[in-house]
């Protein structure tokens, strides 16, 4: 008797254990293939990898739920996020007041602004965009630099583009004279040697800094408590800092 009591015990145990693996929650996270290091698709594995994944699958094991991610372009993130196609943005989103009115954002993740690409040949020592009146540049659409770029009024024209490798190759081809993207990416991807004709512009000084963190919808407070609450772990123990340093990065 007592050894059916054990056996019927153990089955109930493992049908809640079944049951619970069974239920546990996939969120999906919106992120870009055109972003390294923060996000990029890797072509060995066809996934997306870097900073921003690491990041959030750090945080879903801390949290205690599974992440599908899910590519797509950067432009497509927010309206993806607000029409629940995807409940997680995890990419290198500045956080800004015009995209808080829209969603809410985690705590600060990283902090840097944006930086100017130059051709090899050009060596002026640009600090501002006064320095470069009647130039053709361009700029990634959705991202924060779009709007000051475009008011400053210096510019002879401001070429708008979907990704960065679109703007990088008009940049290293000659057909426009600078281009302004994240800092890190931008270093990143020209330490590649994928661009060989472009440089950062050194002396350049930032006009946009922002920070990155990770969006979700502004009615879905339950899971940003939980992405808060994972975040603080993770800085207390140092993982934050070691998925930055992995990807040659520091908040240090």
């Amino acid at each position: 008797m007592q050894l059916k009591s054990l056996v019927v015990s153990l089955v109930a145990a493992l049908s809640i254990a079944a049951g619970t693996a069974a239920t546990a929650q996939t969120v999906k996270v919106g992120s870009t293939p055109t972003g390294s290091p923060f996000t990029f698709l890797d072509t060995k594995t066809n996934t997306i990898q870097g900073v921003m994944v690491d990041i959030v699958r750090a945080v879903s094991k801390e949290a205690g739920f599974e992440v599908q991610i899910e590519p797509m372009a950067f432009s497509a993130l927010i309206g993806s996020l607000t029409s629940k196609r995807i409940d997680i943005i995890s990419a290198a989103m500045f956080i800004t007041p015009p995209r808080q009115e829209v969603v809410s954002f985690s705590e600060p993740i990283y902090r840097y602004g944006e930086g100017l690409m130059v051709p090899k040949s050009d060596n002026k020592a640009y600090t501002s965009f006064a320095d470069m009146k009647d130039m053709i540049v361009g700029v990634q659409i959705g991202t924060a630099f779009v709007e000051p770029v475009q008011k400053s009024g210096v510019f002879k024209e401001v070429k708008l583009y979907d990704n960065p490798q679109d703007m990088m190759r008009d940049a290293n081809a000659g057909r426009i004279q600078g281009g302004f993207m994240d800092f890190p990416i931008a270093t990143y991807i020209i330490s590649q040697g994928n661009y060989p004709n472009l440089q950062m512009a050194k002396s350049y000084k930032p006009t946009v800094l922002g920070s990155l963190g990770l969006a979700v919808r502004k009615d879905d407070t339950a899971t940003l408590e939980k992405i808060n609450t994972a975040l603080k772990s993770l800085q207390s123990k140092g993982e934050i800092e070691t998925i930055l340093k992995k990807w040659g990065l520091s908040n240090s």
